[in-house]
């Protein structure tokens, strides 16, 4: 992964619209994965829309020093 947050911004727009596995660390022994689409970038956060049930869609934000710190993981 990215060492430096303008990486980071870089990549994400690279993917925008594009599928994406997001990986949420919520606490020692529990990850949350969730099929997401990139939906925007801004210069500090990012914007994902995490796949529910049907065609319904649930909007979350990150910022980019979540992925530098590892609380969330992409895959794309």
């Amino acid at each position: 992964m990215p060492t430096a947050l303008a990486e980071i911004k870089d990549k994400l727009d690279a993917h925008i619209g594009e599928s994406v596995t997001l990986t949420t660390h919520e606490s020692r022994h529990r990850n949350i994965e969730h099929e997401a689409i990139v939906r925007e970038t801004f210069r500090s956060v990012f914007v994902l829309d995490l796949k529910q049930d049907g065609d319904q869609f649930d909007r979350a934000s990150f910022s980019y020093t979540d992925i530098l710190t590892k609380n969330i993981e992409l895959d794309f």
